[in-house]
């Protein structure tokens, strides 16, 4: 796992224009034989939660899970990690409002394989859907985040917005509980209400 986080750490300096020595080396090394670029850190720990339910540690495996930061850097990742760069696999999971950028980056096929899978919405949209509002509130009153929910829900902005875009908007309105719900969601899922998406993606790798 370290040597997967050096290389991801390698990755986004390459991007950002440090040297593609450490990349190549660690990739050599480990070796990396797939990666899934996704806009954030939440995407992460939602594919990498759904993998180690289904008994695998993608690491291991050689897959890295990329968080870029934000969709659009999409192509300037692929550039450097697919073919004419490193030559990896490479894998995606978007929004639908980021189809666009994939497309653009991966293709719409990997060969006879499809390289990149859109959520309706987004993860947190189609995860709230798969469980339900119940269950979902049920898991903030588990992490202890009840009260905090019931302020929120007062605020007028939230008014004509209905129970599940509620939710999403409260996931995403502090830092650092949008990565932890990217858990806690998979977790709480039956194993027949995974997502298309994320569902999609893992059978891929």
């Amino acid at each position: 796992m370290a040597d997967m986080d050096a290389f991801r750490e390698a990755v986004v300096a390459w991007v950002a224009g440090g040297p593609g020595e450490p990349v190549h080396e660690l990739a050599a090394r480990l070796p990396v034989r797939a990666v899934v670029l996704v806009e954030g850190p939440s995407d992460v720990e939602a594919v990498g939660a759904l993998a180690e339910r289904r008994g695998r540690n993608l690491a291991d495996e050689g897959i890295c899970l990329l968080s870029m930061g934000g969709a659009m850097s999409v192509g300037r990742f692929a550039g450097l990690l697919g073919a004419p760069g490193l030559g990896l696999r490479l894998l995606g999971l978007c929004d639908e409002a980021e189809r666009p950028y994939y497309a653009r980056a991966l293709g719409p096929v990997d060969g006879a394989r499809q390289s990149f899978f859109v959520c309706a919405a987004d993860l947190e949209d189609e995860l709230i859907r798969a469980l339900g509002v119940t269950r979902v509130e049920e898991l903030v009153r588990e992490e202890g985040e009840l009260r905090a929910l019931q302020i929120f829900l007062r605020q007028p902005a939230q008014r004509d917005r209905d129970a599940g875009q509620r939710l999403r908007r409260f996931i995403g309105t502090k830092s650092g509980r949008k990565i932890r719900y990217g858990r806690v969601l998979v977790e709480a899922l039956d194993q027949d209400r995974v997502p298309a998406p994320l569902d999609e993606l893992l059978t891929s790798l």
